[in-house]
């Protein structure tokens, strides 16, 4: 098939063999595990999983590629599943629930965000992203990297940075390198939020001016004597907390919201 790739949807196929057999590798995808791929694209994942799966999901939002695969792959082995991938219900695979994909870059946070909601049924995931998101994803305090997406994401799962992929191995080539990340959900969370939901606000605020002091970006919310109770330094920036640290500040405003 000769596909023009669409920039709407951010496609970028993947086309070299050898790094295409490592991700597969890195996958190691088994006959009965219950896996999805997101944006199967020209089928460079999709052909060398089902070779090994005894059934395979797709979500694919673009339509030419779904009457292609239609054509192309057997029906018993593959179910293509035509929709917005951040709108997708993924608990209605069933669970353990595998994911992986070549995710399009242009909306790969809000993926990433769509599927932290539903981890419940998620075993791992494994996905081809841009470098510079992968590098936020697993990096630690005190780095340029370390951010918003960086703490939201380590405080549910367990991150591995697994390869580094060049811009020539896709068509189009994309102009940034890409990485291929492994993310585990914690069976038990290291660090436990009592309110998730505050967890995501005081995060938040935190990282919206990451010049300024926890002082001051987290002023609707702390006081310099609250600071001093849970022994964090109000002159720190919001790149120098900890995971633990945000939970241990999230946890506090609840048991004193609660009283």
């Amino acid at each position: 098939m000769k596909h023009i790739a669409k920039k709407k949807f951010g496609q970028n196929f993947l086309i070299d063999q050898s790094i295409i057999q490592s991700l597969v590798n890195a996958i190691n995808p088994q006959p009965d595990d219950s896996m999805v791929e997101i944006g199967p694209g020209l089928g460079a994942l999709t052909k060398p999983l089902m070779a090994q799966l005894r059934h395979l999901h797709v979500v694919e939002i673009d339509r030419d590629i779904i009457q292609w695969m239609q054509k192309n792959y057997q029906v018993d082995k593959i179910s293509i599943h035509n929709s917005d991938v951040l709108k997708f219900d993924f608990s209605k695979l069933g669970k353990p629930l595998r994911v992986v994909g070549n995710l399009p870059y242009n909306i790969s946070s809000p993926i990433l965000f769509h599927l932290l909601e539903q981890l419940d049924h998620i075993a791992d995931m494994h996905f081809m992203l841009q470098k510079e998101v992968v590098e936020r994803m697993v990096a630690r305090p005190s780095t340029p990297e370390y951010g918003r997406l960086s703490v939201m994401l380590q405080y549910k799962l367990k991150m591995a940075y697994l390869v580094t992929v060049p811009p020539e191995a896709f068509d189009p080539a994309p102009k940034v390198e890409s990485a291929f990340v492994r993310c585990t959900p914690y069976q038990t969370l290291p660090y436990h939020a009592n309110d998730e939901a505050l967890f995501a606000q005081v995060v938040q605020a935190a990282f919206s001016q990451r010049r300024k002091t926890i002082r001051n970006t987290l002023k609707p919310f702390m006081s310099d004597e609250d600071f001093s109770q849970i022994k964090i330094g109000s002159q720190l920036r919001a790149e120098n907390l900890s995971v633990e640290d945000y939970v241990t500040i999230t946890n506090y405003l609840a048991r004193r919201q609660s009283t």
